[in-house]
Formats: structure tokens, C-alpha cells, sequence
């Protein structure tokens, strides 16, 4: 079955729709998006989580690759092709400006055990957004003392109000006075449509920069992210040994 490319001018909007940004060139592990999890390359997981989530009307890859274009026309998956940008975020707001939906949840490709009640979760709080926030990010606490150190996973300090203060790929708050709970980021965003127009037209700042964190362009600029705690204790895969970490759980669970 081959997957419909949605360049829907004069369709009718959807309602909320999952993106999976996916590219080739991740410096730590070229091709990960198709990368074999199990039968499956990694992407298709990740899009199988989406389409359990109850509250969103569809869910797309977008890429500029074209041999990951070509596995999901293969997989009957539906796929966005995109000119290069910077990040995910900007891909996503790219899909925005040609597929018309209420809103977007940004859900990383390379997150195979994503959980569809956490995408949900975003889904939910993108229809109570506070005045002034444009995007909601999901978090989790981190238990794992390796995981709070490992520069892969990052960490988010929250407000009161449950604003992102800061994110960082360090371990932050550091431990000088009372122990602190370390939060992980998880790469699960919502926006609305204008609000991606706006992260597209902000210039990256120097903490963005420095951190490879796309999230920090909003707060850099003043812009609210609202974080909600979902539950979460997935693998993400950023490197070969995160796969093989992946496979012993998906066995785990067919077993």
C-alpha cells in the first residue's frame, strides 16, 4: 500500500495530528530511523505508538531524506517530504504550513516505546494552554542516577506554574543545598499552528545553540512551555547501544 503524501489545500483540517520528524544524519548513529527494532525499522514503532493514542486524528513522517520517504510509502505510512532545518520543531511548523490541523504533537522518531497515553496527555493540555504558553512539553522524573548524568537525556527545571525555567543536557539543579528530583524532558511536544509560525520566525539563541535543545528557543525569547508529568519509562535510542538496550525490551515484551 503506498503511503498518501498530505498536501491537503482545501481539505478539511484535522483535528490534532502526530508528526515524527525523522532525519538521516544523526552524528551519533547515521540511518537511525531505519534502523531494524525487532522486524520493523525504529520509525515504524514510533508511528505505531502515535496511531494508539486516542485523541489524535493521524499521524505523519516528515523527512527530507528520501530513502526514508521510500520505507514508508513501502510501510503504507503516511510522509511529508521537507526542504533541511535546523531541528525537528522547524520541520514540523514546515508540515504545519501544508496540512491543515487544530494542532500538532511533536513525537521523536528514535522514541519506539513512546507511551500513547503520554501523547495523549500533551493532546489534552494543548486545549487548557495558560495565556502566553506556546508549546507543552512532557516530562518525567528521572530515577536513574546514570540517566541524570548521561548528556543524551534532557534534564528540565520546572516553575511552580509549571513553566520550563531551563533545559540543559547537564544535570540541573545542582545538589549544594536539599536533594533535588531531576526531570527529564521527554521529546514530546504540542503546538498550535501559530505558534509554530512563531518558533520558525524566533532566531536561535545562544543556550539553543549551545545546548542542542530547540525547546530553549522559546524561553530564550520569553515565550512560555508549559510542562505536564506523564508517565513514561521508555528507551529513547540515540546511539547502537540504546538499539540493543531497545531489542532486550521488546522481547521482553512479546515474551
Amino acid at each position: 500500500m503506498a503511503a498518501t503524501t498530505a498536501l491537503t489545500h482545501g481539505a478539511p483540517p484535522r483535528r490534532h495530528v502526530a508528526v515524527i520528524p525523522c532525519r538521516w544524519g544523526a552524528s551519533r548513529f547515521p540511518g537511525k530511523p531505519l534502523a531494524r527494532l525487532g522486524d520493523k525499522p525504529l520509525l515504524w514503532h514510533v508511528h505505531q505508538r502515535c496511531l494508539e493514542a486516542k485523541r489524535l486524528d493521524g499521524a505523519i513522517v516528515t523527512t527530507d531524506d528520501e530513502r526514508i520517504e521510500a520505507v514508508c510509502r513501502q510501510l503504507g505510512i503516511e510522509c511529508i517530504r521537507t526542504g533541511e532545518h535546523l531541528t525537528g520543531t522547524d520541520r514540523v511548523a514546515e508540515v504545519a504550513e501544508r496540512l491543515s490541523a487544530e494542532a500538532y504533537i511533536n513525537v521523536q522518531g528514535d522514541e519506539p516505546f513512546i507511551s500513547p497515553t503520554a501523547i495523549d496527555a500533551v493532546s489534552e493540555a494543548l486545549e487548557y494552554l495558560p495565556p502566553g504558553a506556546l508549546a507543552v512539553n512532557a516530562y518525567t522524573e528521572l530515577a536513574d542516577v546514570g540517566a541524570v548524568l548521561d548528556h543524551n537525556v534532557v534534564k528540565v527545571v520546572v516553575s511552580a506554574q509549571g513553566e520550563a525555567l531551563m533545559f540543559s543536557r547537564q544535570p540541573i539543579p545542582y545538589p549544594k543545598g536539599d536533594r533535588p528530583k531531576y526531570l527529564r524532558q521527554l521529546g514530546l511536544y504540542g503546538f498550535t499552528g501559530p505558534a509554530l509560525q512563531r518558533f520558525r520566525q524566533l532566531q536561535q539563541g545562544p543556550l539553543e545553540r549551545a545546548e542542542g535543545v530547540e525547546m530553549l528557543r522559546f524561553v530564550e525569547h520569553g515565550h512560555a512551555v508549559q510542562m505536564i508529568p506523564v508517565d513514561d519509562d521508555g528507551v529513547a535510542v540515540d546511539t547502537p547501544e540504546d538499539l540493543a538496550r531497545a531489542e532486550s525490551l521488546l522481547a521482553s515484551t512479546h515474551d
